[in-house]
């Protein structure tokens, strides 16, 4: 299997994950219209039982934790099936003005709200979602230290950080996983944090894999994104940028057609077997999405499809930043 095997280690903690991943961000209709409640606890279960156990949430996925209530709805009765990653550190006050906030006694409140809305005692996994300019890291560090010794979490992750702050941050609290950005045309963690997290025996967990969807080959030349759909802050979606990036997901449909698979699926193959990526979170609002993507775990990619990958991603060459400016 290109995927590799179905569990993987996550670090040196106890906690083991598979190759593909439910990122439940878009559960919260904060960046799609028409998500319903009934739509997120669907999609949900659905991924559970196609085996996409592992579940990434976090308390600002909905400005009232709507991701994690729908989480709560889903695995009720199946807690101990699933793999339960949360994020605390980021909030949102009036006018969904996002703050990233890493004190201590932030940190502790959120953790507490968050395993109220999700009606279990602890988490698998939780991150700090990311580091507060304002807080030495090692303070918020210390603050998830104190969750994993309460047996609130099995493993501590650290998401959407460089590598000096992962070296800080693991000087006080054992790191298991690192969650960042990554796809086959946004590739910057190949440069010197995937080398940390390799030599550190830290997980990779990757988000972003079809890059907002456009990687899974639906989208139209001339497409505009509405002020209500997030991806219309971003340069890979607009003019020329847009063009090429189109350009390159028609080169990859050959291939896909060849092996007998869906676009989705062979990019989250290819992502999930590239060295150093324990698993990758890929976004959903229906079961038939999951379906979709779950068809990920059975795909074979042979050495003339990697050629063939590889060679579409030179031709495209690196694309605009992460927002526009």
């Amino acid at each position: 299997m290109s995927t590799g095997p179905s569990v993987r280690p996550l670090g040196k903690s106890p906690v083991t994950i598979g190759p593909l991943s439910l990122g439940c961000w878009p559960l919260a209709g904060m960046t799609r219209d028409g998500v319903t409640r009934e739509d997120a606890v669907a999609t949900v279960a659905a991924a559970i039982d196609a085996g996409i156990t592992h579940l990434d949430t976090a308390y600002c996925y909905g400005e009232e934790g709507e991701s994690e209530r729908a989480i709560a709805v889903a695995i009720h009765g199946r807690r101990e099936a699933v793999v339960l990653a949360g994020k605390c550190g980021i909030h949102w006050e009036p006018g969904r003005r996002q703050c990233v906030d890493g004190r201590p006694e932030r940190i502790s409140h959120e953790v507490e709200e968050s395993l109220r809305r999700l009606g279990t005692d602890h988490f698998d996994l939780l991150y700090l979602h990311a580091p507060d300019p304002t807080v030495p890291i090692e303070e918020s560090a210390a603050a998830l230290r104190d969750v994993l010794e309460a047996g609130k979490a099995r493993a501590i992750g650290g998401s959407n950080m460089t590598v000096e702050q992962l070296d800080r941050f693991a000087s006080v609290c054992p790191l298991a996983a690192c969650q960042m950005p990554y796809n086959m045309l946004q590739r910057g963690i190949e440069d010197a944090i995937l080398p940390w997290c390799r030599s550190h025996d830290v997980a990779m967990v990757v988000y972003w894999p079809l890059m907002k969807g456009l990687l899974a080959g639906r989208m139209e030349r001339g497409q505009v994104f509405p002020p209500s759909d997030s991806r219309h802050k971003y340069p890979m979606f607009k003019g020329i940028e847009f063009e090429r990036n189109l350009d390159f997901v028609a080169a990859l449909q050959p291939v896909a057609a060849r092996l007998g698979c869906n676009l989705p699926a062979l990019v989250l193959a290819w992502t999930a077997e590239q060295p150093g990526i324990t698993s990758v979170l890929f976004g959903a609002t229906t079961p038939a999405q999951v379906a979709e993507n779950a068809r990920g775990l059975a795909v074979s990619l042979d050495d003339r499809a990697r050629g063939d990958i590889r060679a579409a991603i030179n031709a495209r060459g690196p694309v605009a930043g992460r927002r526009a400016v």
